[in-house]
């Protein structure tokens, strides 16, 4: 297995009350697949998301990625396995608007042992014949798609998707789902897409359900569909 979680816990107070994010969280996952997290909001799925990524970490239980238990890391160790290991993409891009989309993509790059080919990368978002605009000057799928150029330049064994169409109109949303399909076929990237759109689960090899901080539902989609003919 690529990644497992075993009794994952995250917990927060509120007042006197101590309150769980997440509870007892097990689960294990293939390299190279997709994977889908849902559930409603304060389900708990970004902070999933953030505790694989190591942005956050965990109160209890062990996240093992590949050999390498990342709950044990010290925060120097945490730094170099999210500037190695992940790329994250976000709903809202998070681009710097006073570089263009080359230089959006140059920064992520710059900063991995491992990096891609910019060009490359560029290319593969169809955005290589843009790499001289600023953000301003690019449409929402646009900027969403050097996003994840950006995510993807660093050559991360993860990516790490929140909510990566929900400001995205359905024509536009469904070219970044293509995009993300691409991605994982040709670099065998890991990839997880938290998501309120439930249609989006017909493309993803597996698909996790969150409620209160717990897991309702963890399968394996025996039907995944291609990521053009995901419809909603």
């Amino acid at each position: 297995m690529f990644i497992q979680l075993h009794n994952v816990n995250k917990e927060f107070t509120s007042g006197k009350n101590v309150v769980f994010s997440l509870r007892n969280i097990s689960f294990n996952v293939n390299k190279g697949q997709i994977i889908t997290i849902l559930g409603p909001s304060g389900s708990g799925k970004s902070t999933l998301l953030n505790l694989i990524g190591g942005i956050d970490r965990v109160d209890s239980g062990d996240i093992l990625i590949g050999d390498m238990n990342i709950s044990k890391l010290s925060d120097k160790d945490l730094t170099l396995y999210r500037r190695n290991k992940i790329g994250f993409v976000f709903q809202f891009y998070n681009l710097i608007p006073n570089l263009n989309v080359y230089e959006n993509v140059e920064v992520a790059a710059n900063i991995s042992k491992n990096p891609l080919s910019l060009e490359k990368v560029l290319d593969s978002v169809g955005m290589l014949d843009k790499k001289d605009k600023f953000p301003q000057e690019l449409s929402g799928g646009e900027q969403q798609r050097v996003s994840i150029a950006r995510a993807l330049a660093k050559n991360p064994e993860i990516l790490l998707c929140d909510e990566p169409t929900g400001a995205l109109d359905f024509k536009t949303a469904k070219e970044i789902l293509m995009l993300l399909e691409k991605i994982n076929k040709e670099y065998n990237t890991t990839i997880f897409i938290v998501t309120h759109n439930t249609a989006i689960i017909g493309m993803a090899d597996r698909i996790i359900r969150l409620r209160s901080g717990e897991i309702v539902e963890d399968k394996i989609n025996s039907a995944k569909i291609s990521a053009e003919g995901v419809e909603w």
